[in-house]
């Protein structure tokens, strides 16, 4: 913070100084290029030259601009970039985005460097789109875009024109006579390059190095890590420091700073928090929910045949539409069996009691009964239940097993008792001991594991779930709720399945019985921006003739969870168990979506329908995934025109950054939208969680809490993450089919969970030493909770060295007492450390040593 102003007032002086000042060009040349490098994904470069002889790159080759079309890995690329200037000033930059695609990308910017939304406007039905080029047609007022394009009988030159680069005339056939011609090639740094060459003023070409700059030094912050500490503080000796606290000054804050973000990544749903043991109950698997990836994910996964029988797939006449594929197993000699083997095993506890259901028709002469049985993998038999006797039509049989000992990896099987052909559809063991003792509820570790946290609110079903890889694969909540039967399960964006047995219903009730606001999110009438099916990207978004219903659809929800239980969707949720509204006060809408036409039209919508109708809901809108960029930009600027009353933030940054950035929300204007920081964490090479990682999130959020003004909700992502199955590192909450491993980082949302406060009570903290790097390794924040008048306060040292702090506490105490100490510590590197409770005695000015790397929390009542 107070380093970087020293960096700018430095090379301002140097700027000054500097000999050759006065001797610059008043003009020179910028050359934008792009390479082949990376497969194309380093996106736009510049070099500069005074002669257009001998060039030098900027960076070298920083990327300026990148192509954000499609999906991570095989799209975003960047090929052969067009850059010219238009008749206003405005720099404009046209790109391939692949060999395939009918489309080329456009962005614009006034600075060459701050580039607004890009857009990828279809110009061909069939054929690419290769080495753009564009000219101006003055006698037109028109920009005349040329192209080329493989077709069947050979390269053929396309064109097109426009006014705006919004709407382009129709695609007509183009001669050589309509290229410009404007590409040249670079000798850069002894490669043979192709771009384009522009006469600019040197300030332009100035400032594009100190942006450079900045860059560079802003990555070295980031890139701070704690195994530098030795030499970083090389002869530093314990500190002392005076913190001075003004509880006349204090400001009232959120009351709902710290929440939990569900997203059904990791296996964090189905295999995980959902308690159903059994996988692929419905033979729904498909081997899209991978995109082909995994052979084995077929609708037969996770089952298996023994002794004299076999299975098959129909689809013939099933127990609801929506699950259409059941199983037809055919029974040639009594004892063969059709069995599961759950999510890597099924577990089952001795004495425990499990739900198992069934739909089962006989499709032959025989109505025999079924056998259900649970045995460990040798064979031995440790729980069963049986269905007597079965009708030709499809029935729901129940039934309870209580398993005869523990078992991490058991296997359930179904044996009918005699030979025949049988349908067998939506097989289910469900533990009867869940979260609450819920009916189709949650795994009761898992879900008191987040419970202790105390979120404030819960943020569901995700962020890339809810709006999905494609429009076909958007979250609807509608084929989340009613009858497990009637559910209508799809492909996880993830790559996996979503059974939907973990619905809305189950959402907005484990929010209720853990006291948490529900904040669903719903897609903004647009897929997610890395879509890689039906298309790329946005892909246009829901055709707007189909947003009418789309929005009905989000209204439908406001009224499911609120609405009285004579109303249409109110009574839905009446019949599934709960008669009195949710009382939903919030909504997401969107989720780190490319802020485009394409967006605002289809946010603004949603956002205003839902403000009409039901103006008392606070809608939460989306400014991209990341702290800066055009997303942020952009999507600030529509929420604040639309005056939203709130935005959703996401940052994934190294500890350098939260340690650097503690000044982020200071400087916010507090008259705009409020803040839902809604995607964070910490994260260092290798993806551990750690003391380091952990430290430096609670660092931050002393921060965070400083500004609870205009940063009202807080979560950390992914939450949840099951072993072996992970999509993404690292998570809050790891665990596998028995167990629950809370992270160092998790132990930091839960003290400040636990300890949250409705008042920020302003302060001063004196250390002693002038050393930049260790000041901004020592913060602090205090709170005041009104319920129960206790004053929290945290303290935060992410240096090697001890604090000794004196804590002014004048102004709340007058007499010695006794409070409550919380502290997690230990080497940076420690995956293992946990938070240890004590007391501690105070008074008006309580002496206390803040331990190396540590997270101390304080808490006394007044």
């Amino acid at each position: 913070m107070i380093k970087r102003i020293y960096l700018i007032l430095f090379l301002g002086l140097l700027l000054l100084t500097h000999p050759g000042y006065a001797n610059e060009p008043d003009s020179a040349y910028v050359f934008s290029y792009a390479t082949i490098k990376n497969n194309n994904h380093n996106g736009l470069h510049y070099a500069w030259s005074v002669d257009k002889d001998c060039w030098h790159s900027i960076g070298p080759e920083m990327r300026f601009l990148f192509s954000d079309f499609g999906a991570w890995g095989s799209q975003k690329r960047m090929i052969s970039p067009f850059m010219f200037q238009d008749q206003n000033g405005l720099w404009h930059c046209l790109w391939t985005l692949n060999n395939d695609v009918g489309q080329f990308a456009h962005a614009d910017t006034k600075d060459l460097y701050n580039w607004r939304s890009q857009s990828y406007p279809t110009v061909m039905d069939q054929g690419n789109v290769l080495d753009i080029e564009v000219s101006y047609q003055k006698s037109s007022a028109c920009y005349l875009i040329s192209w080329a394009s493989e077709q069947d009988k050979g390269l053929t030159y396309f064109k097109t024109t426009t006014t705006d680069f919004k709407s382009y005339t129709p695609t007509q056939k183009a001669t050589k006579q309509d290229r410009p011609g404007l590409r040249t090639e670079v000798l850069l740094n002894g490669e043979s390059l192709s771009g384009v060459i522009h006469k600019v003023s040197w300030e332009t070409i100035d400032k594009l190095i100190k942006h450079q700059e900045w860059t560079a030094f802003h990555n070295q912050e980031r890139a701070e890590e704690c195994k530098d500490d030795p030499v970083r503080f090389k002869g530093l000796e314990d500190l002392s420091a005076k913190l001075t606290l003004y509880p006349e000054k204090s400001k009232k804050i959120s009351d709902m700073l710290i929440g939990a973000f569900f997203e059904d990544i990791n296996y964090a749903a189905d295999g995980g928090i959902y308690a159903e043991l059994i996988q692929n109950r419905g033979f729904e698997y498909d081997l899209n929910d991978t995109q082909g990836r995994d052979k084995t994910w077929t609708h037969k996964k996770a089952w298996s045949v023994t002794g004299q029988a076999s299975f098959k797939i129909d689809t013939l006449s099933p127990i609801h539409p929506n699950n259409r594929h059941f199983a037809v197993l055919q029974v040639n000699e009594p004892g063969a069996c059709i069995s599961n083997s759950g999510f890597d095993g099924i577990p089952v506890m001795e004495g425990e009691k499990y739900d198992f259901s069934i739909f089962a028709r006989s499709l032959s002469d025989s109505k025999g009964g079924l056998k259900v049985t649970i045995s460990d993998r040798q064979g031995n038999v440790i729980g069963e239940a049986s269905v007597k006797k079965l009708s030709s039509e499809w029935n729901k049989y129940e039934g309870v097993i209580t398993a005869g000992k523990t078992v991490d990896d058991a296997l359930i099987s179904i044996q009918p008792v005699e030979k025949g052909s049988y349908a067998l559809d939506m097989l289910s063991l469900f533990p009867q001991n869940t979260f609450m003792g819920r009916k189709n509820g949650l795994r009761k570790d898992l879900a008191r594991v987040i419970a202790d946290i105390k979120p404030r609110f819960i943020r569901f079903p995700g962020g890339c779930v809810a709006h999905g890889n494609g429009i076909d694969n958007i979250y609807h909540w509608k084929n989340t709720i009613g009858p497990l039967e009637a559910r209508k399960p799809q492909r996880n964006i993830w790559n996996y399945h979503q059974s939907m047995g973990l619905g809305y219903f189950e959402y907005f009730q484990f929010c209720e019985d853990i006291g948490a606001e529900p904040v669903p999110v719903v897609a903004a009438g647009v897929p997610c921006q890395n879509s890689s099916i039906g298309g790329h990207g946005q892909q246009g978004g829901i055709p707007m003739c189909e947003m009418g219903d789309y929005v009905q659809e989000v209204l439908d929800l406001i009224e499911w969870a609120n609405g009285d239980k004579n109303t249409r969707w109110g009574k839905l949720r009446a019949e599934a168990g709960h008669p009195k509204p949710f009382n939903l006060k919030y909504i997401g809408i969107g989720n780190e979506d490319l802020i485009t036409d394409v967006f605002a039209e289809r946010f603004s919508m949603i956002y205003k329908a839902v403000t009409e109708k039901y103006p008392e809901i606070i809608v939460i809108g989306t400014v991209g995934p990341f702290y800066m960029g055009t997303d942020y930009v952009e999507g600030w600027k529509l929420a604040s025109d639309l005056e939203v009353p709130m935005v959703d933030e996401h940052y994934y940054q190294p500890p350098g950054w939260f340690i650097n950035n503690q000044d982020y929300y200071d400087r916010y204007d507090r008259s705009k939208p409020k803040v839902y920081l809604g995607e964070y964490a910490s994260h260092l090479p290798g993806r551990p969680m750690n003391i380091e990682t952990a430290l430096s999130e609670a660092l931050y959020l002393t921060s965070v809490e400083r500004n609870a003004d205009v940063v009202t909700m807080t979560s950390f992502a992914p939450l949840l993450a099951k072993e072996h199955h992970t999509q993404w590192n690292p998570d809050l909450i790891y665990f596998n089919n028995t167990e629950v491993k809370p992270t160092v980082d998790y132990y930091v949302q839960k003290m400040y969970g636990n300890n949250s406060g409705d008042y920020y009570v302003p302060g001063y903290i004196d250390l002693s030493t002038t050393n930049q790097e260790a000041i901004e390794r020592v913060a602090y924040s205090v709170v005041k909770d009104s319920k129960s008048n206790d004053i929290i306060i945290k303290l935060v040292n992410m240096l090697p060295v001890s604090v000794h702090v004196n804590i002014d506490l004048s102004k709340f105490i007058n007499t010695p007492c006794r409070g409550k100490l919380t502290v997690l510590k230990g080497n940076p590197t420690s995956k293992e450390a946990l938070p240890k409770e004590s007391e501690i005695d105070m008074d008006s000015n309580t002496q206390f040593e803040s331990a190396p790397y540590s997270f101390s929390l304080i808490r006394v009542g007044l």
